[in-house]
């Protein structure tokens, strides 16, 4: 057993094998459920193929840990179910499969249909799950670039693992076919269709059903509320996340500039979790519903209430029917409108979030769209200090990962912010760094992580990134590096530093 560090608010337990972490889950959420301290401070328990992660508030719990999993034994849970997954065997890796393996097409399809699946642990996205156990002739390595869109229902291999991409996101794994079962749905109890232990068998067949779609909710609106009138890019709703589910593949998501978001939290008297609206390059008009008390953190851009300038990082009072412009940030990507009483959509898993990669929570708000808006008492929020200019807004810091010894020359570094910049992660350009050769299980990553691919070149994973991940993470970003992560725009050079590095 090895103690990882994995940024600043958790550990990355590394063991022989997948029953020692398995049972060391089993261990370690018994304690978290009996509620003693010190286990009040773990958020969350993530298992992968040979590691654990531990994330929690801030402090040292090693010493905790180590008692804890004194004496473990390894052992694997019986299965409970079995599930039959239809797949249509017409994967863009379908070919290169068959020749890494040696076997012809139909014998890779032969080789995966033939062998039952074991569900051994979740993470990377909601309802993925990593199967074990099947032929261990279909063994294939990860991708060197990884794609940064994999369709919805894509079944693929990596390692010795097979899994099915429940929706449309970023992966490295071989394509071999598709299907259209749902393998999430958090309207179900529970959520996601595979559960650790379950046997998993793959039925081949010629064509898919056409799934049902259920047509999206509409929105009562009550009172108070913003109207969308005008917008570039779609509009987020975003709170504090959903904290304590990646074991089912469900992220924290959340703002992705946190501090932003809280700082608009209290300028308008928001003191429990409520949501605001993240605004990506400014450029929408919104009218209010009712008068509203409202600030503007994050990016900075120039805006006015029907046709006034009016200041960020203020609380302000917008009347009703009044409209809000914003223009294009001078830099930044993120800007955050936060409104007393929050956004009242309905929570999805305890959050308002909306998770881009696992598509859950509110969809993302165009033009028509009408925006409720939570009551609250009258009144300011409390007197915040003006925020000050973030110095260095190049430099991002980081701690050691889990696998610094992987990846040669990050410390200085300088790069160039590629095309690719989302809520996900953000993809970097430059000199490819010297890395290890060869891949590494399955691991599960945080919020911050510096991930090195084969091609040598860094992706930072931000606020809806995959829980889990083949990769080396040579590095994880500190807390104040991941929101200036989050306001990282196309084009911008960076350097990425070590926290006690100059």
């Amino acid at each position: 057993m090895r103690f990882l560090p994995c940024g600043e608010r958790a550990v990355l337990i590394e063991f022989a094998e997948l029953t020692e972490v398995l049972a060391a889950e089993a261990r370690l959420r018994d304690r978290v459920t009996s509620g003693e301290p010190p286990w009040r401070r773990v958020v969350d328990i993530v298992a992968a193929q040979r590691t654990l992660l531990v994330t929690h508030h801030p402090g040292d719990l090693r010493s905790v840990l180590e008692a804890a999993l004194d004496g473990l034994r390894p052992e694997l849970p019986v299965p409970q179910d079995e599930v039959v997954i239809d797949v249509l065997y017409d994967g863009e890796d379908l070919a290169e499969v068959a020749e890494l393996t040696g076997l012809s097409v139909s014998g890779v399809v032969a080789a995966h249909t033939s062998t039952p699946w074991r569900v051994a642990f979740g993470g990377f996205a909601p309802g993925f799950a990593y199967l074990v156990g099947g032929d261990p002739r279909l063994a294939v390595p990860r991708r060197s670039i990884p794609r940064s869109r994999v369709p919805a229902g894509s079944v693929g291999l990596a390692d010795r693992f097979s899994g099915v991409y429940p929706t449309a996101s970023p992966g490295g794994w071989q394509l071999i076919g598709r299907t259209d079962a749902t393998l999430f749905d958090a309207d179900a109890e529970p959520p996601a269709l595979l559960k650790p232990g379950s046997l998993v068998r793959f039925r081949s067949v010629r064509t898919l059903a056409t799934p049902t779609r259920r047509s999206p909710a509409a929105t009562v609106v009550a009172g108070r509320a913003i109207t969308v009138e005008h917008t570039v890019f779609p509009l987020t709703v975003q709170d504090r996340g959903r904290p304590g589910r990646a074991a089912m593949g469900v992220g924290v998501s959340g703002a992705a500039d946190r501090g932003a978001y809280r700082r608009g939290a209290l300028l308008v008297g928001n003191r429990a979790g409520e949501a605001a609206l993240e605004i990506t390059m400014g450029q929408c008009v919104l009218q209010a519903v009712g008068t509203l008390t409202i600030a503007l953190t994050g990016a900075r851009c120039p805006a006015d209430v029907d046709g006034h300038p009016v200041p960020m990082g203020h609380p302000l009072l917008l009347p009703d029917g009044a409209r809000l412009t914003l223009g294009t940030p001078s830099s930044g990507l993120r800007t955050y409108l936060s409104v007393a009483g929050g956004i009242d959509t309905a929570p999805v898993l305890g959050s308002r979030s909306f998770d881009t990669l696992g598509r859950i929570g509110p969809e993302p708000c165009t033009a028509g769209a009408v925006i409720p808006v939570g009551e609250t008492a009258a009144g300011w929020g409390r007197p915040v200090p003006s925020e000050p200019p973030r110095r260095d807004a190049g430099i991002l810091r980081y701690v050691p990962g889990p696998r610094e010894d992987w990846v040669q020359d990050l410390a200085g570094s300088h790069w160039q912010v590629s095309p690719e910049v989302d809520r996900v992660g953000v993809r970097l350009v430059g000199d490819p760094l010297p890395r290890r050769s060869g891949e590494l299980p399955s691991e599960p990553v945080v919020a911050g992580t510096i991930q090195v691919p084969p091609s040598g070149l860094p992706v930072l994973f931000l606020a809806d990134h995959p829980l889990t991940g083949g990769y080396p993470v040579a590095a994880v970003l500190t807390e104040e590096a991941i929101d200036l992560a989050a306001q990282l725009r196309p084009g911008e050079e960076v350097v990425l530093l070590p926290i006690d590095g100059r």
